[in-house]
């Protein structure tokens, strides 16, 4: 998603947190878990991930329960996500019966790109909960640290969480492969794949164009494209990556009795928004009947008739383990 100035990026990541929850494939994330490393005595499971917003996904790996003893490394070029992230940890911590030491204070300054935070358990922690977790937290250009960190250390999983289809995938992915160790794990999840509805139809042929005209944008710009879900399957193949499981993870937003759940009101309009932004002025979309079209689509959410739904996969990898000497 593009950044809006009439948005709060922060808040559109947090608000879209239950939706992931939910639209997460419940079969890839199974084969996640029975895949994922054990740690041992004196080696934690070592963790990347990349564009790591403001530490969902952290959260979410956390309240799975999948981790006792493990060096979790989180990455995003935007600061202000990764200083969320540390700001919002010792408060989710503490609802989840755990406590946060941190290693260096966060502090206030806009000057702060790293952040080490210790998540132990508190007295109530049960036999399968954490036991000791380094929460590592930089805002750093994924490059950097990957010419930084090459041939230095390894890690076991690699994440990208809804951040593949925002990069150059053929040249990407083989330079996070490249610090993973052999037999790691790559988790990719919420991959965009080539549609985007909104409900109910306005007029059937200008949802098509300005559905059209806007993965048109997606393909012209650096990332991987619109449809950039299904072709993630070659480029882990290319990179050496065996496929073990893959499924789709749609976006479907819609109002209940109560409205739209939790904030996805505000994730909706963060959607538009970025609609708009991405169209404004397109040669090929007359300018009144797209205002009016966002009109209508604002006017739907007001009163929760908007129904939204994106295409999306999930892809887990494995690279193979070094044969015996």
């Amino acid at each position: 998603m593009s950044r809006s100035p009439r948005y709060s990026y922060p808040r559109y990541l947090a608000a879209k947190k239950r939706l992931d929850d939910r639209s997460l494939n419940r079969q890839v994330w199974q084969r996640f878990a029975e895949l994922l490393p054990q740690a041992g005595r004196d080696r934690p499971l070592r963790l990347l991930e990349v564009g790591a917003g403001i530490g969902t996904m952290i959260e979410r790996v956390l309240e799975e329960r999948l981790l006792s003893r493990a060096t979790y490394t989180a990455i995003d070029a935007d600061v202000a996500s990764i200083g969320e992230a540390a700001r919002r940890l010792p408060g989710w911590a503490a609802q989840h019966g755990l406590r946060v030491s941190p290693e260096r204070s966060p502090g206030s300054s806009s000057q702060d790109r790293r952040w080490r935070l210790r998540l132990q358990p508190d007295q109530r922690a049960g036999p399968d909960a954490v036991r000791a977790v380094m929460v590592e937290l930089e805002a750093v250009e994924l490059s950097a640290f990957v010419r930084r960190e090459q041939g230095k250390q390894t890690w076991d999983v690699l994440l990208a969480h809804a951040f593949l289809d925002l990069v150059d995938m053929a040249s990407v992915l083989p330079e996070l492969v490249s610090v993973l160790s052999p037999g790691g794990l790559v988790y990719s999840t919420l991959t965009f794949d080539g549609a985007t509805i909104f409900q109910p139809q306005i007029e059937p042929w200008l949802d098509a164009q300005i559905e059209t005209l806007y993965h048109r944008t997606m393909d012209q710009r650096h990332g991987a494209g619109a449809r950039a879900g299904r072709q993630l399957f070659s480029h882990m193949r290319t990179a050496g990556l065996e496929v073990v499981a893959a499924g789709s993870s749609d976006w479907v937003v819609f109002a209940g009795p109560d409205g739209y759940p939790a904030d996805e009101a505000y994730f909706l309009g963060c959607i538009l928004d970025t609609l708009e932004t991405a169209l404004d002025g397109h040669p090929e979309l007359d300018a009144r009947r797209f205002a009016d079209w966002l009109a209508r689509r604002r006017a739907q959410l007001e009163d929760g008739s908007l129904v939204y739904i994106a295409h999306q996969l999930d892809l887990l990898g494995r690279l193979p383990k070094k044969p015996p000497a």
